[in-house]
């Protein structure tokens, strides 16, 4: 049976695999939103592009050093139907709910190694509840833009 350590570093390698994840969907729907409506949400998903990635490197960087090894591209299975592009490059609002819908599962996931290293891995835990304060952040600026948008 795995001890904590390893549930700890499998949490880990979910969480980077969402992080990624969000990130290759927030590239594409950056480049793949059209009209004048889309420019504000276009802007704000390629500035968090790199806020993803930095979240992926230190999962990543903390995996290693706990023992386990960051898994590559074959090793990970995307899930994230809700931020897949619309096929109407000017829904808009889709893509707002579906960035709202990946941060909610985001800080699930954060808020789950939170316990699961509670009163045993003090740094990874201060690591998850640093990277989920930025992830609500984010759900809050989406949660924003789609009351605007649905006005």
């Amino acid at each position: 049976m795995a001890g904590p350590r390893d549930q700890i570093i499998e949490e880990l390698k979910t969480a980077y695999r969402m992080e990624l994840e969000t990130a290759l969907n927030y590239v594409a729907n950056s480049i793949n939103l059209d009209g004048i409506r889309a420019e504000e949400i276009k802007k704000a998903l390629q500035a968090d592009v790199t806020e993803e990635m930095n979240h992926a490197q230190q999962l990543g960087n903390r995996i290693k050093t706990l023992g386990g090894a960051c898994p590559g591209s074959l090793a990970l299975k995307f899930t994230q139907t809700a931020m897949q592009p619309p096929a109407d490059t000017t829904d808009v609002i889709s893509v707002i709910k579906g960035v709202i819908e990946g941060e909610n599962n985001a800080v699930a996931q954060y808020e789950k190694l939170i316990k699961l290293c509670d009163g045993v891995d003090y740094v990874t835990q201060d690591l998850c509840i640093t990277i989920m304060g930025e992830e609500e952040i984010h759900r809050r600026d989406f949660q924003g833009f789609l009351k605007e948008y649905t006005k």
